[in-house]
């Protein structure tokens, strides 16, 4: 249906919702409960259907306020949270793919240049990972024990520190695309060209499979949420660089409360990620095949929520959606 159409067909409706909302009419409460449904639903089809209209802005101000109205003496509800990871975060993350395709691919590219830039000059490791560190770790393979520096703290003081250093850098890589994606470009490429870096080190003194197996039970979630908020902080200089037919102030606080819900849902996986290099990763002595399965079950489930997931909450709403077109027709 085209927007003109869609517009002059639900109109009335939406003026007599409006209208009531304003104090200009009076309807029953039921009515009005009714009215909201219908206008969410209204809501949804245009954001599908005519994302960025001023059709979907206008829905979007009259469902917000009408919200507030109906809402404003209940209290929240229990399933708050688990709606918003089960429904609303994945449905609205289906429209960021693209920037988190940038995100993992800048990612990926400086991780391959800081492999090849400690190839060809031995010097770029202590450079990038300092003296101390260097220094500390060829003292551990010396002795026979390199995953060492995994085992220095107690369990609870290192999943606290790592989980809370970890949120940090990803909030930088949010934040700083305030600066038009750019900071969130240089994070991304300082943690790739790190990561790098860390690898070939490893590789050089043929360490490569024992310190993957390793450092991916809990690099596998730590990496990949960093690239998720490197996702957020593009989807945040996005606004700004791009506001469309929002202003741009408009535009960067309906970016930055997108990129804020995408920082939300990586909350859990960097918990996860911490507990397992505070309390897993040191338990260097485990099989193989274990070490394995936590690193593949990690990938799998942030190949599902982040990528596949979003896609299976979008068909099901276009269904939904399909639906009520065919009832209103």
């Amino acid at each position: 249906m085209r927007e003109a159409a869609f517009v002059k067909r639900n109109k009335e409706r939406w003026q007599l919702f409006e209208d009531v909302l304003n104090n200009k009419s009076n309807i029953s409460p039921d009515k009005l409960s009714d009215l909201y449904i219908e206008i969410t639903d209204d809501l949804s089809y245009a954001k599908t259907f005519y994302p960025n209209s001023n059709t979907s802005f206008y829905l979007n101000s009259i469902a917000t306020k009408a919200h507030q109205k109906i809402y404003k003496t209940r209290k929240e509800g229990k399933n708050r949270l688990v709606s918003f990871f089960k429904t609303e975060f994945p449905l609205e993350f289906y429209n960021y793919q693209k920037q988190l395709l940038i995100a993992f691919i800048t990612f990926a590219f400086f991780t391959i240049v800081g492999m090849y830039s400690a190839s060809v000059d031995g010097e770029f490791v202590r450079l990038i990972m300092g003296d101390a560190y260097v220094n500390m770790t060829l003292e551990n393979i010396e002795k026979g024990d390199p995953m060492a520096v995994y085992k220095k703290m107690n369990e609870v003081d290192m999943f606290i520190g790592i989980t809370i250093n970890n949120i940090r850098v990803a909030m930088y890589a949010f934040l700083y695309g305030m600066l038009f994606s750019v900071g969130t470009l240089y994070i991304l490429m300082r943690n790739g060209i790190m990561l790098g870096s860390f690898l070939y080190f490893f590789y050089d003194h043929g360490l490569l499979w024992e310190s993957s197996r390793t450092i991916w039970i809990h690099g596998t979630i730590e990496i990949s949420v960093i690239v998720i908020a490197g996702c957020a902080g593009m989807v945040l200089g996005n606004g700004l660089l791009f506001p469309g037919t929002y202003s741009r102030l408009e535009s960067f606080k309906r970016s930055f409360k997108a990129g804020l819900k995408i920082m939300i849902s990586t909350i859990p996986f960097f918990i996860i990620a911490g507990f397992l290099e505070g309390f897993v990763t040191r338990r260097t002595e485990m099989h193989d095949w274990l070490a394995i399965l936590i690193i593949t079950s990690s990938l799998a489930l942030i190949i599902y929520y982040y990528i596949l997931y979003p896609r299976i909450v979008y068909q099901r709403k276009q269904e939904e959606l399909k639906e009520i077109e065919l009832k209103k027709n």
